[in-house]
């Protein structure tokens, strides 16, 4: 029952003499100037003319035409930093484990592992029977599966129970519509079959016979159906089991962790809806566990005799924990186990036959509690606060053993499993940097407070090289997400170290709109309170400076996909307080996107944004949306990035954005736009393709910076 929240990852580098940014060869060359084609777009008495909408024509020559003008003007501008972007990437490159696999997990009879062979992009997917000793058994070779495709995928990966088939999604488009399929384990044959525009996920009824999957609308990309198919039948044949006609939810099916139940799940922003079904009875009849009810949200496992829910119910903003019996579902019958906390945000649950284990968020920072049915509470200690700890894969009821992940800005990520019993702890695996460099010891992590202008505090992780002094001079990249409740907690990154070895100092905003310091933190960062996220991080901005860990000559920032809606929105805001700005795969053009419910994702975002239907939403989008209020103003240099396969911030977004800013801007300051013409939202798939991205990116700060190695 884990919520899963798309993160965003993030680096930069280090100084120089940032006066000296502009180059030579930027200068004798002529970026590329949009067509300008006006259309009249009227909603609620007011009309916007844009005069780039023509560019959402994704098959117009005239549309791949621009987008590959803008990706020469890009490549020229740069050509001078492309050695470095190349030492860049093998640097990078260099501190990673090739050869590496994840520590194995136990489940059903087999153990699990996915690894990585030395010059290879992709994961190989394995399993041993009963013992580590054991001949391998390889699921999938994503390497060979990968092989004339410029972009790939696999996800959903799931076994059935007799251990015989494997269920697999495949996207080789990098839209996320995968092509569901399935191996027999035993003859390692993969059928025939394949059902296309799903989610990827799937999951196997008790008789190892009959797959539930999630399909798509083939416009919206909204997950909306969910069939059911039986081994050996033509995909025709698939039956429909439900279809989530409100076109504000999405739809998913899984099966418990008990193995007991089937579970049918809907989900807008503010509700959520579950209907179970016996998993050895797949013919049966979906029942409802509890309906729909405006507000609230819920989640549910099922252990023993009663089912265990999540839930804001009775007005728990930062989530109770309540259990009812396994056949009386409703929410009457709903008790609490553990009330809710003003000041703790209950995240999740993982239940095993003797402890119940409790993911919670205080004062920002992750704390796992251990609650044995029998015997007294107590919590893993974390000694300082710029971490993050976690569960991590813990498919056993019946087990002492508790396995979780912890990491810091500056202390690699670790594998732990934990004797609940006996409080001993045993690390599993730590991430290794190679190279020889590294030592934790000699970097530094800061949790500071940022004041905002309403008086919030608002806390920043940070990490840098011992040695750095606050004289306003350092290099400093600032990232924030700040959307759809999504905490940004502190992680380590061996990539990161290109830009810290170089003297910046790289930090995280926790700014509203994520949920990093409870739930109220998340909604006073949406809908009609939205302008919090971008003025927290524009405080936050302000408050680095004037405590001198750098200057306006020297700080960057950096977002992407809504984090990217922040950086266009502190760029019209507050231009002056960057040296550079990053913005990746950015939600710019807020209103028009929001008023086409045609467009992927759309309607199930009203609960986040507003539906600006709305004349009050529709207002008070236009008075922030990037794209609506750019101005004739100096803007910071800027790179852009996008793809043209994205599903989720349509490539059109970043590229009318700077077409409008190539002609309003004022200044030599640069702007780049770099379309991936192969990929969608995520970038690239290989493992270290996406480094060679974020050498690009690098590239662009450092060469800000002056830096030349």
């Amino acid at each position: 029952m884990k919520k899963h929240l798309l993160l965003s990852c993030v680096c930069v580098i280090f100084a120089g003499n940032a006066q000296t940014s502009k180059t030579t060869m930027t200068e004798t060359l002529t970026p590329p100037v949009a067509a300008v084609k006006p259309k009249k777009l009227e909603k609620h008495g007011d009309t916007r003319t844009d005069n780039y909408y023509w560019l959402n024509e994704r098959e117009n020559p005239e549309v791949i035409d621009y987008l590959n003008k803008e990706n020469d003007y890009y490549q020229k501008s740069t050509a001078h930093t492309k050695q470095f972007r190349d030492d860049l990437f093998l640097e990078m490159k260099g501190r990673i484990k090739e050869d590496d696999a994840s520590v194995p997990y136990f489940y059903n009879g087999y153990y699990y592992i996915t690894r990585y062979e030395k010059g290879k992009d992709y994961p190989i997917y394995a399993r041993k029977k009963g013992s580590l000793e054991a001949k391998e058994e390889i699921l999938f070779d994503c390497n060979k599966m990968a092989e004339g495709h410029s972009y790939f995928q696999l996800g959903g990966l799931n076994i059935s129970e007799d251990n015989k088939w494997a269920a697999f999604g495949v996207d080789t488009v990098s839209r996320r519509q995968y092509v569901i399929q399935v191996k027999n384990l035993q003859t390692n044959e993969i059928l025939p079959l394949k059902i296309e525009n799903t989610t990827g996920g799937s999951t196997w009824a008790g008789d190892n016979k009959t797959l539930f999957y999630t399909r798509k609308d083939e416009v919206t990309l909204r997950s909306d159906k969910i069939y059911k198919h039986k081994l050996g039948a033509d995909v025709k044949d698939d039956v429909l089991i439900y279809h989530e006609k409100d076109d504000t939810y999405n739809t998913f099916i899984y099966k418990e962790k008990s193995k007991k139940y089937l579970v049918i799940g809907s989900s807008s922003t503010l509700t959520s809806e579950y209907r179970i079904l016996d998993a050895k009875k797949p013919d049966g009849e979906f029942s409802i566990f509890q309906k729909r009810t405006r507000g609230l949200e819920y989640d549910i496992a099922h252990y023993g005799d009663k089912w265990y829910i999540v839930t804001n119910k009775d007005k728990a903003t930062n989530f109770k924990l309540m259990t009812t019996p396994e056949n009386a579902t409703g929410k009457e019958n709903w008790k609490d186990l553990i009330a809710h906390r003003k000041d703790v945000l209950l995240e999740d649950i993982d239940i095993f036959k003797n402890y119940l284990v409790i993911s919670e968020r205080s004062n920002g920072l992750n704390t796992i509690r251990i609650r044995p049915w029998k015997g007294e509470e107590y919590y893993l200690p974390f000694e300082i606060e710029t971490y993050t700890a976690g569960t991590s894969t813990n498919p056993d009821f019946d087990t002492d053993i508790l396995r979780y992940s912890y990491q810091s800005l500056a202390v690699p990520s670790s594998v732990i499993d934990f004797n609940m019993k006996t409080k001993e702890k045993v690390v599993l695996k730590e991430q290794e940097v190679l190279g020889g460099k590294f030592d934790k010891n000699n970097y530094v992590e800061e949790r500071i407070w940022a004041t905002a202008k309403d008086g919030t505090k608002v806390p920043i992780s940070m990490v840098y090289r011992k040695g750095i002094t606050k004289n306003g001079n350092n290099p400093f990249l600032l990232y924030a997400y700040g959307s759809y409740g999504a905490s940004m907690d502190p992680y380590f990154s061996s990539i990161r170290l290109s830009l810290l070895d170089r003297g910046f100092i790289y930090a995280i905003a926790h700014i509203r709109g994520g949920e990093d310091l409870g739930r109220d933190w998340y909604d006073n960062g949406k809908l009609l309170t939205k302008k919090n996220t971008f003025t927290d991080f524009v405080d936050c901005s302000q408050y680095v400076i004037d405590q001198k860990y750098t200057s306006p000559q020297h700080l960057y920032a950096e977002g992407g996909s809504a984090g990217g809606l922040l950086m266009g929105a502190i760029v019209n805001m507050a231009p002056q307080l960057y040296h550079g700005v990053i913005a990746q795969v950015p939600f710019v053009d807020v209103v028009t996107t929001m008023l086409d419910d045609s467009i992927p994702l759309t309607t199930g975002e009203y609960d986040e944004w507003g539906n600006p239907n709305e004349k009050e939403y529709y207002d008070y989008m236009k008075s922030y949306s990037p794209y609506d209020n750019l101005t004739a103003q100096t803007y910071p240099n800027m790179l852009v990035t996008t793809g043209l396969h994205d599903s989720q911030v349509q490539y059109w977004e970043p590229a009318k954005w700077v077409a409008k800013l190539r002609v309003l801007k004022t200044g030599n300051n640069q702007l780049y736009l770099d379309t991936n013409m192969e990929a969608g939202h995520g970038g690239a798939s290989g493992r270290f393709e996406a480094l060679k991205e974020v050498a690009k990116e690098y590239s662009f700060l450092l060469d800000l910076e002056g830096i030349k190695k």
